[in-house]
């Protein structure tokens, strides 16, 4: 199962409820989804970054992306309402906990010159987002089948009421951040 899950029910939960004082468990923040969008405005040109980015996203995340339209036209990026402008995926339950261990432990440290992620990267609401430039650190994606180098944001959508409950609770599982 999800080795991560386990680790929140048993470990987590408890440390988070010793250092914040709550007194439910239920009452505990937790990560609620993971949304991985990837902005294609490449596709435009060519509907071939479009598929590829597609079965990139498909491959990382364990289903199937949904493509994002443009709402409103802008001429100066020779967009109009209507054309396919990006990807994203929403995880949750198991396969979220399963992004979240291959993230950790295995694509961030493949990122070149990595020296921890930015501990200022939440909104105020206990949510936090990060980005790749490109989408050839997860062990997934072969890198010598790789055409177009695409990049992804990632953001973490938790429960809790502050960015230093969040914070705690992603370190908590791993999340390097910068000291």
């Amino acid at each position: 199962m999800a080795r991560l899950r386990d680790l929140y029910k048993s470990k987590i939960i408890n440390e988070l409820k010793s250092e914040f004082g709550y007194r439910n468990p239920m009452s505990v923040p937790k990560v609620q989804k993971i949304i991985v969008s990837m902005g294609v405005g490449r596709a435009l040109q060519d509907k071939k970054y479009m598929e590829q980015a597609k079965k990139d996203l498909a491959i990382i995340s364990g289903q199937k992306p949904v493509v994002c339209k443009a709402k409103k036209s802008v001429s100066n990026f020779k967009v109009r309402e209507g054309y396919e402008t990006g990807l994203k995926v929403t995880m949750r339950g198991i396969r979220m906990y399963e992004f979240m261990d291959r993230l950790i432990n295995l694509a961030i440290p493949r990122v070149r010159d990595f020296r921890g992620l930015n501990p200022k990267s939440f909104d105020g609401r206990g949510n936090y987002s990060m980005g790749f430039n490109e989408q050839s650190v997860f062990p997934e994606i072969d890198p010598a089948k790789v055409d177009i180098t695409q990049g992804m944001n990632i953001t973490f959508v938790t429960s809790a009421n502050s960015d230093d409950e969040a914070r705690k609770l992603l370190a908590c599982f791993g999340m390097p951040f910068k000291t």
